[in-house]
């Protein structure tokens, strides 16, 4: 992350930028460089150490988890027609009304099994 000499070379104007653009609020009076390097230099290492805390963002509990999978086993996989017009969709072609609204509905179940899919894959990760 960042060092103290890296920091301490730059100006307020400079420091205040940083502490803008990640979301870190200086701390005492604003006039001084400390004030902003200090909070830059520690945020890093208070992340991290509130995750373990089970603060803020945490992983789901082991249930959560089973559940999502779970909901995952239960939209089961395509058929090869289902596949063909997932794919037919992706590249813009659209069905007739009333038809639509179907293919539509395929494509965001197919959408969302996706994106579970790869939710469980980085929870996996994390682990």
């Amino acid at each position: 992350m960042f060092t103290r000499s890296e920091l301490e070379i730059k100006t307020i104007e400079e420091l205040r930028n940083l502490c803008r653009r990640y979301g870190v609020k200086p701390t005492g009076n604003i006039g001084y460089k400390i004030s902003h390097i200090a909070p830059l230099i520690a945020f890093p290492t208070l992340a991290l150490k509130q995750m373990q805390e089970n603060r803020g963002l945490k992983f789901p509990s082991f249930g959560s988890f089973q559940e999502m999978e779970i909901a995952l086993d239960e939209m089961g996989t395509p058929t090869d027609e289902q596949i063909a017009l997932i794919r037919i969709s992706l590249e813009g072609r659209r069905m007739s009304y009333p038809h639509r609204y179907q293919q539509e509905k395929l494509l965001s179940l197919y959408k969302a099994k996706l994106s579970l899919e790869e939710v469980i894959r980085l929870l996996n990760q994390c682990k």
